[in-house]
């Protein structure tokens, strides 16, 4: 008797339920991935190409402004969807541990602040869109929806950040709880920065750094995830 017919273990079955349900995962959490790049490369065509935009003194809300503005309230709408998916499927993947809910709850606060960006469109500043004044200052009630909306879409990223860095901490995975920390701490100073509403230069740009920062890391820690799902 072949004795390898005996000694080998089963191979464990999958239910149709539980393939699917990790074909969703993947679905949602390819979202995610998704986001950053959608975000930015809308933002950065735009930033590029509008008459009157100069990225070393504007943030990309003001582009909600002037004819081409909805393309940046589609990017906001857009974006924070497929984070909220993303978010949805970090949920679904992480089974045990500390910030299980909390981390993809606060990146899922981070997306319905970027759709509330976009159905509340930032007011005209800094000369933008062209035919602003320079000293424009004045603050609509949508202007300060988004306001509003932005500051706490913001902070649930931030939280998400720390949340994370417990979580990877706990797990005795320093790169990746190092990355988390830096993520957050950067975010906030650029949020920090920008909001003084000086408008300069150093402000706008470290801004837009912290921006970048963190889309890359919702689209890193969405990959992360994504690749065990290939493991199940």
């Amino acid at each position: 008797m072949d004795r390898s017919l005996t000694t080998s273990r089963p191979m464990p079955l999958r239910s149709p339920l539980t393939r699917s349900g990790t074909s969703l995962d993947r679905t949602l959490l390819t979202a995610g991935t998704l986001a950053g790049p959608v975000y930015i490369g809308l933002g950065l065509a735009q930033a590029l190409l509008r008459p009157g935009f100069d990225i070393t003194r504007h943030d990309l809300s003001l582009l909600a402004n002037g004819e081409l503005g909805w393309i940046q309230v589609g990017n906001f709408l857009l974006s924070g969807v497929l984070v909220i998916a993303g978010a949805m499927g970090l949920r679904n993947r992480l089974h045990a541990g500390r910030g299980r809910t909390w981390g993809p709850l606060l990146l899922a606060g981070y997306g319905l602040g970027l759709i509330g960006a976009g159905l509340f469109a930032a007011d005209p500043a800094f000369g933008f869109p062209p035919g602003t004044p320079a000293d424009a200052n004045s603050i609509s009630w949508h202007g300060l929806l988004h306001i509003l909306t932005a500051a706490l879409g913001f902070a649930a990223l931030i939280g998400s950040c720390g949340v994370f860095t417990r979580r990877f901490a706990a797990q005795h995975q320093l790169g990746w709880s190092v990355y988390s920390v830096i993520t957050g701490v950067v975010f906030l100073a650029g949020f920090i920065g920008v909001a003084s509403g000086s408008g300069n230069s150093l402000s706008v740009l470290g801004f837009w750094i912290a921006v970048v920062l963190a889309w890359s890391w919702i689209t890193a820690i969405s990959v992360r995830y994504q690749r065990a799902t290939r493991l199940d």
